[in-house]
């Protein structure tokens, strides 16, 4: 479609009928007039009453108490700031404190480890050499009980042996000898004996 006028008949109606045309008649009543008070229209209204407002918040001294309003709030943030930085300066230097303590405690824990198997290993050898003087002297002890028991058995091995060869001896003898016998073998065991 193109976007050329085309030609019109003056008895056909207007190709576009967005575009209408106003008509004046006569009589009609004369355009509005704005209204106004003392002279003064709609804008002046509200610009004077602006500037009363104005005036009277100077008056007042609202942007003084505006501006401290703003000021202690400014002060009360300054001041929520200042300890905000001192409580991150305590944070830091408690961090700092406890990062000390963990790598000396790190440190205690190593030394008390180390210590504790340094004593651990001398309660074993002291142990070992403990288990072994018992041992030592619990054998010694044995080997003297064995040994007195020996003694005391060879003691009365001797002396039923003794006693066996002597109720021997003396059967034998009251067997083979006489009262005479007897009176010469005493008299040589008293010559030998005078002997000596």
């Amino acid at each position: 479609m193109s976007n050329a006028p085309q030609p019109q008949d003056p008895g056909q109606p207007a190709a576009h009928p967005e575009a209408t045309a106003t008509v004046a008649h006569e009589g009609s009543a004369p355009a509005h007039a704005e209204p106004n008070v003392f002279g003064l229209s709609a804008p002046w209204f509200i610009s004077l009453a602006m500037v009363v407002v104005i005036a009277i918040m100077l008056w007042k001294k609202v942007p003084g108490a505006i501006a401290g309003a703003l000021d202690s709030k400014i002060a009360l943030i300054r001041d929520q700031l200042a300890e905000a930085e001192a409580l991150r300066k305590e944070a830091e230097a408690l961090k700092a404190e406890y990062e000390a303590k963990s790598r000396g405690a790190d440190k205690d824990r190593t030394a008390l480890l180390d210590r504790a198997k340094h004593e651990a290993e001398e309660i074993v050898a002291k142990a070992k050499t403990d288990a072994e003087a018992l041992i030592d002297r619990r054998t010694r002890m044995a080997e003297d009980k064995i040994a007195a028991e020996e003694r005391s058995a060879i003691e009365q091995l001797r002396s039923t042996a003794a006693e066996a060869a002597s109720k021997a001896a003396a059967r034998l003898i009251a067997e083979r000898h006489d009262a005479g016998t007897d009176a010469k073998l005493v008299d040589q065991a008293i010559k030998e004996i005078a002997a000596r």
